[in-house]
């Protein structure tokens, strides 16, 4: 670095910025590649930029390797050519971002170059890359220093261009079946619409604690209330938890609601969704995740969840008494201390079934007692109406036949209450109220757009699909 901020000294005592306002660039370097038959032909003078990757001196030429968004191209330099100029290339660095411009030809080697005749520097790196020819591999390093990843690694960059145009796809179908997107409240008086810890913030214009959505469910049904058929919202929601390999607090969700429908109704759409996405990715017939691959096909499979757990345990789990939940807990090595009647259930459906599940399937008709928010299955009211799409062992989306009973529903949320489960710290008045107006029959729908992007994108970590996830302090 001392050496970096001597050849900061002396450009600028040569009179030269160090950090201009601007670049007129004429190409980028996939341009120039491209383009190159023409622009040889015609002897165009092209003018670009980008962050220097190599650089080898030859005596009184220079061979160096850039890096611009999406390409890289090397450049060369002559003495000769560029006169007194010259010696001012030896005060740039690796790391270092410049301008060039001249002519474009091939080397004996084939290798597309430009013939430089100016170049100016665009920004002065005063710190070196890290490990300068492998690219960054340090995980912590990378997740910290996200900027460093994207420099050192293109194939990052990749993966979030890729999420951009996923979640882009994912506007669009929901736009093109005739749903509007609309924008809810993120600082929310009580939270609701799913079960976690919160994160708590005071208000200090309307002097009252607030908290950070941990769902947009019981906004978005609002407007079902108000009117609208079909709704969505992609959206940030916020729950302090634990983080793990599929777990950040801050999270992206996309929810949607439509009026007279049900989970059978959202099934189809989740169907639609996924094969929609799939044929727009570059392998649409193999989806390989780590060491598992499935194909995709529809319809996906269903598998009940009460009879499947049943099956694994041995007896039935809606006759099951706490006692006998512990014990079962126990002997499957689950940790149930701390958890409620519902966790456990659930926590035991997910170790002993979910996770071993690898193709497109969906978990259908829970238990009532883990699903506050949806409605009583019309066949065995100890159950609920709703889905899980699961693949490679990882819940995808959760969907449920909208509980729409004023009555019920203040029923259920008193019962979570008592129980003190995670999720509700008192009862949502407002929307209870919203609900005595009336709603229709309504199928919803939440999505995990980070772990979605894992599936798709075959990334082993949710951190590497969030670009800056949250990570614990550096000592």
């Amino acid at each position: 670095m001392n050496e970096r901020f001597k050849k900061l000294d002396e450009l600028r005592k040569n009179k030269i910025n160090p950090y201009p306002y601007e670049y007129e660039r004429t190409h980028t370097f996939a341009e120039i590649i491209d383009g190159f038959e023409e622009l040889s032909r015609s002897e165009r003078r092209v003018a670009s930029c980008g962050r220097i990757l190599a650089i080898r001196g030859h005596g009184k030429t220079v061979f160096t390797t850039l890096a611009d968004e999406t390409s890289k191209l090397q450049v060369y330099l002559r003495q000769d050519k560029l006169s007194d100029k010259f010696a001012v290339f030896g005060l740039f660095d690796i790391g270092d971002i410049i301008g060039v411009s001249g002519s474009v030809f091939k080397t004996k080697t084939g290798e597309i170059t430009v013939l430089v005749d100016d170049f100016v520097i665009l920004a002065k790196a005063l710190k070196p890359l890290p490990e300068k020819w492998h690219g960054l591999k340090d995980v912590e390093v990378r997740y910290r220093k996200r900027y460093l990843d994207l420099i050192s690694n293109p194939e990052v960059r990749e993966i979030f261009k890729k999420r951009t145009k996923l979640v882009s796809m994912i506007r669009k179908f929901f736009d093109d079946n005739g749903f509007i997107e609309m924008e809810t409240p993120i600082l929310q008086p009580i939270y609701g619409g799913g079960e976690a810890n919160p994160f708590k913030t005071y208000y200090n214009a309307l002097e009252r604690d607030m908290y950070l959505r941990i769902a947009d469910e019981l906004y978005l049904k609002r407007l079902i209330v108000g009117g609208y058929e079909k709704v969505y919202e992609i959206c940030r929601d916020f729950r302090n938890e634990g983080i793990d390999r599929f777990h950040n607090p801050e999270f992206s969700m996309i929810e949607a609601y439509q009026a007279y429908a049900d989970y059978n109704t959202i099934m189809v759409l989740v169907e639609n969704l996924i094969e929609y996405l799939i044929k727009r990715m570059d392998n649409p017939e193999k989806l390989k995740f780590r060491d598992k691959e499935t194909v995709f096909k529809r319809p996906f499979k269903r598998i009940k969840y009460t009879e499947a757990l049943n099956e694994k345990i041995g007896t039935d789990i809606l006759t099951t008494d706490e006692s006998q939940l512990d014990k079962i807990c126990s002997e499957h090595g689950i940790d149930h201390k701390t958890l409620s009647v519902g966790a456990k259930i659930d926590k035991l459906f997910s170790e002993l079934i979910q996770r071993y599940i690898i193709d497109p399937t969906f978990i259908v008709d829970h238990p009532k007692i883990i699903s506050p928010l949806a409605k009583v299955h019309r066949d065995d009211e100890r159950l609920v109406e709703r889905f899980e799409l699961v693949m490679f062992g990882t819940e995808l989306a959760n969907a449920f036949s909208e509980l729409n009973d004023p009555v019920e529903q203040r029923k259920r949320f008193e019962a979570q209450l008592v129980q003190k489960e995670e999720g509700i710290s008192e009862i949502d008045e407002d929307f209870l109220e919203a609900l005595e107006y009336g709603m229709p029959p309504t199928g919803g729908l939440g999505i995990g757009i980070d772990r979605l992007c894992m599936v798709l994108f075959d990334q082993p970590s949710i951190r590497d699909v969030i670009l800056f996830p949250q990570l614990r302090k550096e000592n």
